[in-house]
């Protein structure tokens, strides 16, 4: 017998944060670029981009920092 089970964090019916933000943000921290996290993940960049954003804008704050030539890491 397995147990298995999925948390998130919903708002207004809207998936703020989950197992798939949470993976996004792990590899963002290992690889500290968003590209190489989305290939490490075998998503899009802009599946990545779109995923980031929306979490960033339903939670109300940056999860990630990064400056132009500059390498991406985590806010907190």
């Amino acid at each position: 017998m397995n147990i298995k089970y999925k948390i998130w964090l919903e708002k207004n019916g809207r998936v703020l944060f989950g197992h798939g933000r949470w993976e996004l943000l792990k590899a963002i921290e290992e690889c500290q670029s968003l590209n190489a996290a989305a290939k490490k993940l075998n998503m899009s960049y802009r599946a990545a981009w779109g995923r980031l954003k929306a979490s960033e804008d339903r939670m109300g704050c940056k999860l990630v920092e990064h400056q132009q030539g500059k390498r991406m890491h985590l806010t907190a």
